[in-house]
């Protein structure tokens, strides 16, 4: 997890003890908070996320895509995964 980012989130929100999981190494692509019924969420661009395998680690699309699919968006954590957006 991203310190400067993790004090970022404690700094503008109120998160009263809250627990947010965050994706490490996609603090770009980090774009908010999601909030369902009582639960939030970190919230990253999937793209975003791809392209910095891309460029982070010289991935190819395919591989990073392939990477980033298996690897961070179907790494369960728990019940604060976090989540990734799909823009349309």
């Amino acid at each position: 997890m991203s310190s400067n980012l993790a004090e970022k989130l404690e700094q503008e929100y109120d998160l009263d003890n809250d627990i947010i999981l965050l994706a490490d190494g996609f603090e770009d692509a980090f774009i908010g908070l999601g909030k369902q019924f009582t639960n939030l969420y970190a919230v990253y661009d999937r793209q975003k996320c791809i392209d910095i395998l891309m460029q982070r680690d010289g991935m190819d699309h395919e591989m990073a895509e392939e990477y980033f699919e298996y690897n961070v968006q179907g790494a369960w954590m728990g019940n604060k995964t976090p989540l990734f957006l799909t823009r349309s």
